[in-house]
């Protein structure tokens, strides 16, 4: 008897067990439903999350493999750190408690508990959230080999010739863009613009433009990368491409910015510049940090008491570590095309004064394919110019002293300004013999061109280029008398006082400018014509192609 009441026992609770465990899976697919009926609201996918629970994390960076069949492309595999001297402008608690406008899956957990998915129950102000822990425990990471649901994130040009990314309708308002075209797999093309200052852009591909409000000053731009976000998993960011769509702030005074444009936070020289940048690109370096996100920070600051009417339009482009598309190091622009313009920061073909102050970066060229061989040179020549003047670096005075025995005679004369305009690109000094004593002139010292291997089509070559021509050629003095009793002048013969066309043969084709941070003359040495006061100039702008 008590056998049978024993295996009655067995059986009701088996049943029980049963039962129970028959609720539990009705829970817990009542719960998934629910789960995805939420990301289908919110996001328009339905995720697969826990089936991401044993993908393996990327182990880090992996050394680029170059496989670019031409020169100039350089690889990217550095982890390095960068001072920032711009932090003063801000506050990264403040930032970190901002919404990022960004969805990323590493912390999928803690943004599903903060939404209320995994704690639907409580409201947020409720203190007592029995799983916030949750977030900790859920492994989610992204696999690569995978398209994410969120989108491809791939790069798009919507109708009206706009740069965006390739995402859901849905993502795409998520992110605040707005829809442009459609991409594949009934995704859109979704344009990101932000118009504010103080911001934070994950995205590629973003826009920032002026605040339709009055400016403050400073007016910044956070660009936040980190390969947990998911509009960043797919490969970790090298560099930065800024497109100045449109840039206008105030001119330069004697060379020197008043309003200013700044980069901080990346491992490259960017230059300050300042005025009318339509057109002009930088390639920003990113250093690499695997653990911590990355912040690169674009800067206005306006000058007071100015009227003038700032304005920009700057495309903000992202490009993964590995890609043959990144500059080489030390490159702040990059041209891609066997033929095209070049020009210097603020260099338009208007009258006046544009040159600015302390410059000093490279431009390079990709060595490209020319009927299907590698272009063994380059050649410069001014660009058409109407109003303004293509080639204006160190523009000599009219008026030289003569360094001679009578030292104490100041000569005005044209010719010598010229001479010195002509020779200034033969190099550093070149020495007068026209003299008594025979004086060396300092040329090309502080404000120059560099075109390395510099030649005309008569094989003379230079390596600097200043003064108002772009011509190796020192020309042909010869001495004249001045006036009865008086020493004799220098008088320049015209013929090389013209602008050239200047090739290169040496690969990767580079050029480097360089400014210093005054307008005014430059005492070089004893016994030496200072170097010439650099006023008045407006910078450069070449055509170049390649051959």
């Amino acid at each position: 008897m008590s056998k049978n009441v024993c295996l009655i026992l067995v059986v009701v609770l088996m049943s029980q067990a049963s039962r129970a465990c028959e609720d539990n899976i009705e829970e817990e697919e009542l719960a998934r439903q629910q789960s995805d009926e939420y990301f289908a609201r919110a996001y328009g996918f339905t995720p697969e999350t826990w089936n991401a629970l044993y993908h393996k994390p990327s182990l880090g960076l992996q050394d680029a493999v170059d496989t670019s069949p031409y020169e100039g492309r350089t690889l990217f595999k550095r982890l390095q750190s960068s001072n920032n001297p711009f932090k003063k402008y801000f506050n990264r608690d403040q930032e970190d408690n901002e919404n990022n406008g960004r969805f990323a899956f590493a912390g999928l957990g803690a943004n599903l508990v903060n939404t209320g998915l995994f704690n639907n129950r409580y409201t947020p102000a409720n203190t007592w959230r029995p799983l916030v822990t949750l977030a900790k425990r859920i492994p989610i990471s992204v696999n690569p080999n995978f398209n994410s649901p969120l989108g491809s994130f791939d790069t798009c040009t919507s109708n009206a010739g706009e740069a965006g990314i390739c995402t859901s309708g849905s993502v795409c308002s998520l992110f605040g863009g707005r829809p442009s075209g459609p991409c594949d797999q009934g995704q859109v093309c979704c344009i990101n613009v932000i118009n504010s200052c103080g911001s934070i852009v994950t995205l590629n591909n973003t826009y920032w433009q002026t605040p339709p409000t009055a400016l403050r000053s400073p007016c910044t731009l956070t660009v936040r990368m980190d390969p947990k976000f998911i509009e960043q998993s797919s490969k970790p960011i090298c560099q930065i491409r800024l497109d100045f769509v449109s840039f206008t702030t105030s001119q330069p005074t004697a060379g020197t910015c008043t309003d200013t444009f700044q980069v901080g936070g990346v491992s490259n020289e960017v230059p300050t510049i300042c005025g009318d940048n339509r057109g002009q690109h930088m390639y920003l370096h990113v250093p690499q940090s695997v653990n911590n996100p990355t912040d690169v920070q674009l800067i206005f600051n306006f000058a007071s008491g100015t009227t003038i009417s700032r304005s920009w339009n700057i495309k903000i482009a992202m490009l993964p570590c590995g890609a043959t598309y990144l500059a080489p190091i030390d490159c702040l622009q990059y041209f891609t095309s066997t033929r095209g313009r070049v020009s210097s920061f603020n260099w338009q073909d208007v009258a006046g004064a544009r040159q600015l102050n302390n410059q000093n970066y490279n431009m390079c060229f990709r060595t490209e394919l020319i009927s299907s061989q590698k272009a063994t040179q380059m050649c410069l020549s001014v660009c058409s110019a109407t109003e303004g003047d293509a080639f204006s670096i160190t523009t000599p005075p009219a008026v030289l002293l003569v360094a001679s025995l009578n030292t104490g005679f100041a000569l005005a004369n044209t010719a010598d300004a010229d001479e010195a305009a002509i020779n200034s690109a033969v190099g550093t000094t070149y020495t007068d013999q026209s003299r008594g004593n025979g004086i060396t002139v300092a040329t090309c010292l502080y404000d120059y061109l560099l075109i390395p291997g510099g030649r005309d089509a008569n094989n003379v070559e230079a390596d600097r280029f200043c003064g108002n021509k772009l011509n190796p050629s020192p020309g042909t003095v010869k001495r004249v008398p001045a006036c009865p009793n008086v020493e004799w002048q220098r008088v320049f013969i015209p013929g090389a006082a013209t602008d050239v066309q200047v090739c290169t043969a040496i690969r990767p084709f580079k050029l480097t400018y360089q400014t210093d941070g005054q307008e005014t003359a430059v005492s070089a040495a004893t016994n030496t014509i200072r170097a010439l006061a650099d006023v008045s100039n407006t910078g450069f702008c070449l055509e170049y192609q390649e051959n």
